[in-house]
C-alpha cells in the first residue's frame, strides 16, 4: 500500500515553550523505472499515480510516442515500476540505455539543449487557440489550491492542474517534485489517448522551469501559468515554440512573458 503522508514526532516551540506533538510530512521515495528489462531512470517522487508518472516521463523524454507501444505497465518490487513494450520497433534503444537521474527539485539535470527538443518531435504550437480571458487566468490559482488535498495536510507538495479553454478542471496531480506532478498529469492524458492538449491550459503551483515548459510543449499544451517566476531558459524555450507563458499568477495579477496573442485584448 502506497503512502503519500507520513506522521512523525516533533517538538513544537511556541511562545518560549516546547511540547511534544505529531506532524505530517509528504513522503519522498525513489522510483526505479525499468523498460524492456533496462533500468531507464530513478526519480524521487511522492508515491501514487506511478503508472501515470512513468508514462508521462517516457513520453516527454521522446522515448514513447503512443500508448499502444506499451504492452503493460505495473509495479514491480518495492519502489520499482516495470514497462513491457508491445514492440521495440520505433523505440530509441540508445536513449533507453542513457540513464536518467531526477531529483525532486530539478527534473533531469544536465538537460540537452533547446535544439535537441526539435529532434525528438517537440511540436510548434498552434497560434489560433485557445483564446484566454484574463479573468479566467485570475481564477486558476484558487481552483488549484482547493484541490491540493495532500498539501493541505503537509504543506510540502507541488501541484499541476489541467484546464480546458473554458476553465473546466480536467486533471490535478500532486508530488514533492513539480516536474513529477506534470509528468503524472501528462501521463494520464497520454494513457487515455487525449494528446495533444492543444486547447488547454496548465497551471503549476511553483515556478516555471525549463523542464516544465518542455513537458508542456511535448504534450501540445499552448498555455502555461505559474504562481512563481519563470527561469530565463523557460522563457527562451516558450518564445522558440510559441507558447503563452504566464508568471506570478496570484493576487489578481500576472506577467506575460511570451505568447500574448492568445490573451483577449483586455489584457494587452
Amino acid at each position: 500500500m502506497t503512502r503519500s503522508i507520513l506522521t512523525v514526532p516533533i517538538r513544537k516551540v511556541e511562545d518560549g515553550a516546547a511540547s511534544p506533538q505529531q506532524d505530517l510530512l509528504a513522503v519522498e521515495e525513489p522510483l526505479q523505472i525499468r523498460v524492456a528489462g533496462r533500468n531507464v531512470a530513478i526519480t524521487m517522487r511522492t508515491p501514487g499515480n506511478d503508472e501515470e508518472l512513468t508514462a508521462g516521463f517516457l513520453f516527454s523524454e521522446g522515448i514513447l510516442q503512443r500508448p499502444e507501444q506499451i504492452a503493460s505497465i505495473a509495479p514491480g518490487e518495492r519502489n520499482t515500476i516495470i514497462v513491457s513494450l508491445a514492440s521495440e520497433q520505433g523505440i530509441d534503444l540508445e536513449r533507453l540505455e542513457r540513464h536518467f537521474y531526477l531529483s525532486s527539485s530539478c527534473g533531469v539535470c544536465g538537460k540537452a539543449s533547446i535544439e535537441a527538443l526539435e529532434t525528438i518531435g517537440c511540436p510548434m504550437l498552434r497560434r489560433d487557440r485557445p483564446r484566454v480571458d484574463p479573468a479566467l487566468v485570475h481564477r486558476l490559482p484558487g481552483i488549484l489550491r482547493t484541490r491540493q488535498k495532500v498539501f493541505d495536510r503537509t504543506g510540502g507538495l507541488h501541484a499541476a492542474a489541467l484546464f480546458d479553454s473554458s476553465g473546466q478542471l480536467i486533471y490535478v496531480r500532486e508530488d514533492v517534485g513539480r516536474h513529477n506532478a506534470v509528468d503524472k498529469l501528462v501521463g494520464a492524458a497520454f494513457l487515455q489517448e487525449n494528446l495533444p492538449l492543444d486547447n488547454h491550459l496548465l497551471m503549476v503551483s511553483g515556478r516555471a522551469s525549463f523542464e516544465l515548459v518542455q513537458k508542456a510543449l511535448m504534450a501540445g499544451i499552448p498555455v502555461l501559468a505559474a504562481v512563481g517566476a519563470p527561469s530565463s531558459l523557460a522563457v527562451e524555450l516558450a518564445l522558440r515554440f510559441g507558447m503563452t507563458l504566464l508568471g506570478f499568477v496570484r493576487d489578481q495579477r500576472f506577467n506575460v512573458f511570451s505568447g500574448e496573442w492568445r490573451l483577449s485584448p483586455a489584457a494587452l
